[in-house]
């Protein structure tokens, strides 16, 4: 057992200081999630504007997640990092400034919506392998357990805090908040240590930017487990997209629960709730099971509780299947992120784990959302929902084939 095993992450250098960079940053960013929407609804009164600020949450992941991973491989990661944070900063901070001028338009909104997601994925790809350097690849599973955990809790919190804050100083006044968190979180990365700097590679020695990117998708294309967990990833967020797009017109012709009930709250919450739960017992379960068999275990689990939920009538049955499956989503997604950071090497984290996400977030979340909804459309909103069932049922097909076929050859060795 090694020294980052049983040292409590507490008494990890640096981890504390980072921690609290990824809890400050999460809080500011839930409360403008809620608060870009309605700016650029304020300011321009276009449901087509206000779709393309949420679709810029996903869409730097198409455009730029390989190129992302590759400039977060070829440079110092807690330098690209602090420079996003600031870049960040000032990108949000321009929103209530021009505000203040009266110079404010929807364009300027939709314009900074997607710099500042843009901005977040090259932040990402850093964090990728600078979280290994930090706790070291035997300390992950515990360490990503703490950051989502602390991602779910401050983004229940800033969306609940979102509603009284944009009253109380207005949509634009909330993204001043954000930007002062953006700005909190460089100066804590700035105080981490722990992690010397890596020295940049010789330019002789430096692929170019095509070759750079095709070694991180080369290593994810021929690492076999890698590979099935990555699509298992994909139809995990494809369910995810499904639910979350669905849930309220779910909530509505299903369960009774109409426009203002705030049971509707509920729901959403029981989800997240269930996120925290995951975080809490992945740690546990990764000390009795592999990264692949917890899969065997969790995927079917997730699936009988999906088709719980596309079945009941009964809000409080849906309230509870809700929570357990959100706590197996977040189990799925931490552990597949975790065993990615042990296997990938330190010179290849940012290519192949911004790859995997850019297919995951990118890819998996708005295809799912829109899947579900043309579904529900065409053949009614328990066949939309069961989409997400759908998904993660191929997911838990797929991984016990594998398994049973033994198409993986023995686990490859944490880096």
């Amino acid at each position: 057992m090694t020294t980052s095993q049983i040292t409590p992450l507490r008494r990890v250098p640096g981890f504390r200081n980072f921690w609290l960079s990824r809890t400050v940053s999460g809080l500011g960013s839930a409360i403008t999630t809620v608060a870009l929407p309605v700016l650029v609804f304020q300011e321009s009164g276009s449901p087509l504007l206000v779709a393309l600020v949420a679709a810029s949450a996903t869409l730097p992941y198409l455009a730029f997640g390989l190129i992302a991973g590759a400039v977060a491989d070829r440079v110092d990661r807690r330098t690209l990092m602090v420079a996003t944070d600031w870049l960040n900063a000032l990108c949000l901070g321009s929103v209530p400034l021009a505000w203040a001028l009266g110079g404010l338009t929807a364009g300027h909104v939709v314009v900074v919506a997607f710099l500042s997601a843009t901005l977040a994925l090259f932040f990402d790809a850093g964090v990728y392998g600078f979280v290994p350097d930090l706790v070291g690849k035997d300390g992950l599973a515990r360490a990503n357990s703490a950051l989502y955990g602390a991602e779910t809790v401050v983004r229940i919190a800033g969306n609940a805090l979102a509603g009284g804050l944009i009253v109380l100083v207005r949509p634009a006044g909330t993204l001043a908040l954000d930007a002062l968190t953006f700005a909190v979180s460089a100066l804590l990365l700035r105080a981490v240590t722990g992690v010397p700097p890596r020295p940049a590679p010789a330019a002789a020695e430096r692929p170019g930017l095509k070759e750079s990117v095709g070694q991180g998708l080369r290593f994810l294309a021929g690492h076999p487990t890698l590979r099935i967990m990555t699509v298992v990833g994909t139809l995990q967020s494809f369910s995810g997209g499904a639910i979350v797009g669905q849930l309220v017109v779910f909530a509505d012709r299903v369960l009774g629960i109409h426009g203002s009930d705030g049971r509707i709250g509920l729901l959403y919450m029981a989800w997240s709730a269930g996120g925290i739960g995951g975080s809490l017992l992945l740690p546990r379960l990764r000390r009795r099971f592999d990264a692949f068999p917890l899969l065997l275990l969790v995927l079917p689990a997730g699936a009988l509780l999906g088709l719980v939920v596309v079945l009941t009538t009964d809000w409080r049955v849906a309230l509870v299947a809700l929570t357990v499956w959100g706590t197996a989503y977040l189990v799925v997604l931490v552990n597949t992120m975790t065993y990615s950071q042990e296997v990938t090497p330190a010179e290849l984290q940012g290519r192949v784990n911004t790859t995997r996400r850019m297919l995951s977030s990118g890819l998996g979340v708005p295809l799912g959302a829109l899947v579900a909804s043309t579904v529900t459309v065409n053949a009614g909103i328990r066949a939309g929902m069961a989409t997400a069932v759908v998904a993660i049922t191929l997911a838990a097909v797929l991984v016990w084939a594998v398994r049973l076929l033994g198409a993986l050859g023995p686990a490859a060795p944490k880096e």
